[in-house]
C-alpha cells in the first residue's frame, strides 16, 4: 500500500476553521453546560471527568484547572479527574475489568448533585458508557463531549456536545476550545 502524505500545516489549519465554524452551533450547549457546571460548583458539589488517551488528557486539564486556576484569580475548584490515577486504573482495570475503571470512581466519588463530564471522540468507549450509567443512577448530571455522530453515548448525556468532526485530531481541539470555554464562564463568577 504506498504511503500517504500528511497534510501540511495550512491545509490543517483550513480543515480546522472549519470544523471550528461549523462547531459554532454548539454555543447554546456549551453555554447551557457551562451553567449546569456553575451551579453545580456554588451549591458545594464536585465536578468530575474522565476519558481515554488523548480525551485523559483533556479529561485532566478541565480538572486541574478548577482546582488550580485559570486565567483569573480565585479560589481552588471541586474538580476530580478519574483517568488521572495509574494505581486506581491498574487495580480496578485487574480486579474488575477495562470496563469499570471509570465507574468505580463515579461509585466511590459521585453524589447527587455532582457532574460527570466524559470525553470520547467516539462516544463508544465501553468504560464511558459505564460511567455515564452509573452516574444517572447515583444521580450525577452527564455531559459527554465527542465528535462523529455521538455514538451511544450520547443518549446517557443530559449535555452531549458532539462535534461534527470525524477527524480525532480535529475533534480533540475543538473540545480544548470548548473547556476553555467552561473556564472562562466559571473565572467570570465570583468565587469566595
Amino acid at each position: 500500500m504506498p504511503r500517504v502524505a500528511p497534510p501540511t500545516f495550512e491545509e490543517s489549519v483550513q480543515e480546522l476553521a472549519a470544523v471550528v465554524s461549523a462547531s459554532a452551533q454548539l454555543g447554546p450547549g456549551v453555554r447551557a453546560a457551562g451553567r449546569d457546571l456553575i451551579a453545580c460548583l456554588r451549591r458545594g458539589r464536585k465536578i468530575l471527568t474522565c476519558g481515554n488517551g488523548g480525551s485523559a488528557a483533556d479529561a485532566l486539564h478541565l480538572a486541574q484547572e478548577l482546582v488550580g486556576c485559570y486565567e483569573a484569580e480565585r479560589r481552588g475548584l471541586p474538580a476530580l479527574c478519574l483517568s488521572g490515577d495509574g494505581t486506581a486504573l491498574t487495580c480496578i482495570g485487574n480486579d474488575y475489568g477495562f470496563e469499570e475503571i471509570f465507574a468505580r470512581g463515579v461509585e466511590a466519588f459521585g453524589q447527587k448533585g455532582d457532574v460527570l463530564v466524559a470525553f470520547s471522540t467516539s462516544g463508544n468507549s465501553a468504560n464511558i458508557l459505564a460511567a455515564l450509567k452509573r452516574a444517572r443512577r447515583l444521580g450525577v448530571k452527564t455531559m459527554l463531549l465527542s465528535g462523529k455522530d455521538g455514538g451511544k453515548a450520547r443518549r446517557l448525556a443530559d449535555h452531549a456536545l458532539v462535534v461534527p468532526s470525524a477527524r480525532v485530531a480535529r475533534i480533540q481541539e475543538v473540545h480544548t476550545l470548548i473547556v476553555h470555554q467552561f473556564l472562562e464562564m466559571i473565572d467570570a463568577e465570583r468565587w469566595r
